[in-house]
């Protein structure tokens, strides 16, 4: 593709995104719009890229296609051993006045995440405690994979056991499906990190894992200012591996506490800080997600 091309694209998802595509990254955003330069009838990416700027449809479509959708089941295994084995157990005795967790998979891609977290909570929860599970992401197309649970043989074959295989999953033509009980658990909602939140509530836990490296330092720092509030004094925040040794800001260290949970680094509310922030409260229209699949 044309360097002014590139140029095009890499402002336009900057500017709806924030996401980073830095030159020498021409062939993937070739790879992943010559699908839709075909689909459309053009005869160049080029000739694509002038169909984006000029049709709001295919701009949309490049967005999600140019949006970092790279997830698996059970992602690097450590944190989720790390959620069953210490976080979970701690928040079933911090809540079992209410006896209900909150959850938010934070750029969830197609879902992986989110219905990872789903199963481990079937398995792990004790009887008459219920589940909410916010997935959100900047794509559109990826919520609405989220929406349809239906995934392919070869992401089935990326981390999914067997076992959990056969338990959560009926067969769909030439796909798997995540069976109802399960999908009840998650609801899905249009989010992008790089603009201020909506008033989503708090999160006994927030995944935010392998997305903030796509992001330049001052965007990476605002995102962890406002997802502060959206974390439950005594909750967690994961970030991905590669993440949790960011240089902050000295007040963006003051806000948060770092616990190592086995392989796992946890960012948790900062006592000083946690009295002086103002905490939202969850809507009191958003229903929760039960392990039967039933609404309380």
């Amino acid at each position: 593709m044309a360097p002014a091309s590139f140029e095009l694209i890499a402002s336009l998802v900057l500017r709806e995104t924030s996401i980073i595509y830095e030159p020498r990254k021409e062939y993937l955003v070739e790879a992943r719009l010559h699908p839709l330069s075909v689909q459309a009838g053009c005869s160049s990416i080029d000739e694509y890229v002038q169909l984006v700027m000029r049709n709001p449809v295919e701009r949309q479509k490049s967005i999600d296609a140019l949006t970092i959708n790279e997830t698996s089941w059970f992602r690097d295994n450590a944190p989720y051993q790390a959620f069953t084995e210490t976080m979970l157990p701690a928040l079933l005795a911090a809540r079992a006045d209410r006896r209900r967790l909150s959850i938010w998979s934070a750029a969830c891609s197609s879902g992986q995440e989110a219905y990872s977290i789903a199963m481990l909570l079937d398995q792990h929860l004790p009887p008459g405690w219920t589940v909410d599970i916010l997935a959100t992401d900047v794509s559109t197309a990826m919520l609405s994979r989220v929406q349809n649970a239906r995934y392919s043989q070869v992401e089935m074959n990326r981390g999914m056991p067997a076992t959990s295989l056969v338990k959560y999953f009926n067969r769909a033509g030439t796909e798997w499906e995540v069976v109802p009980s399960l999908r009840s658990l998650v609801r899905t909602r249009h989010l992008n990190l790089a603009e201020p939140f909506p008033m989503i509530g708090t999160f006994d836990l927030v995944l935010l894992r392998n997305v903030l490296i796509y992001f330049d330092q001052p965007t990476r720092h605002g995102i962890l200012r406002r997802i502060h509030p959206h974390v439950a004094s005594d909750g967690y925040l994961l970030l991905g591996s590669s993440e949790t040794t960011l240089d902050l800001p000295a007040d963006l260290n003051a806000m948060w506490d770092r616990e190592q949970i086995g392989r796992v680094q946890a960012h948790r509310p900062a006592t000083q800080a946690a009295s002086t922030i103002a905490v939202p409260r969850p809507h009191p229209h958003i229903a929760s997600g039960s392990l039967t699949g039933a609404r309380p």
